[in-house]
């Protein structure tokens, strides 16, 4: 890890503790070991380093569809193809990869405490969380739903209906689990849901 990457990585650990606001750049530079001028060599502000952390957050959620095997395809009606070819074992299975990658993954754990420590003090903090965990995912979800309706594979129902109902109790589980030690209870749980959501929308 090189020292860009070292600042990104304290700094995130610091503001996942103290808050954005609670974070000097003296304190991002003691926990890295270097100057606080040093800090300046790679970053202008404390807020740069703040925008570095959500493209760091984005790439690694981008890496992880992929390493996932997560359907990429530029088409969308292949990629709606692929889920709806998709068993219900081999549907629980993909959303268990995705859910463990969010609930273990350090940087994203640590992301997440940023943003529920910052989402009622720091408006700009609050939307890209709304940004990342809500509206890109119900969008990207609903367009997918919109065009498996489309192909036959869910039931005829309104897709953005379909994406919340999918992802509100995933998110609720992360919620309720983050930090709790309890995996094998919430992919219990994890699964039950799936398996309820298949019933009602899955056209098979």
């Amino acid at each position: 890890m090189n020292t860009r990457e070292r600042i990104v990585d304290e700094a995130l650990t610091l503001f996942s503790i103290r808050g954005f606001k609670g974070t000097s750049v003296k304190n991002i530079a003691d926990a890295v070991g270097i100057k606080d001028s040093s800090i300046y060599k790679h970053y202008k502000s404390k807020q740069e380093i703040f925008d570095a952390i959500v493209e760091q957050m984005r790439k690694r959620m981008a890496e992880m569809s992929v390493a996932l095997g997560i359907p990429q395809d530029v088409d969308e009606s292949s990629v709606a193809s692929v889920y709806g070819s998709l068993s219900l074992p081999e549907l629980q299975e993909m959303s268990r990869k995705v859910f463990l990658f969010y609930l273990k993954d350090e940087f994203v754990s640590r992301f997440w405490r940023l943003a529920q420590i910052e989402q009622y003090q720091n408006t700009e903090i609050y939307e890209i969380y709304r940004s990342v965990f809500f509206e890109q995912s119900i969008q990207y979800q609903t367009e997918l739903f919109a065009e498996m309706i489309r192909q036959g594979s869910f039931k005829k129902a309104d897709p953005e209906v379909v994406a919340v109902n999918f992802y509100a109790p995933i998110y609720f589980l992360l919620c309720k689990y983050q930090g709790q030690g309890e995996e094998e209870k919430a992919l219990d749980m994890l699964d039950k849901q799936v398996a309820e959501f298949y019933r009602i929308y899955g056209s098979r």
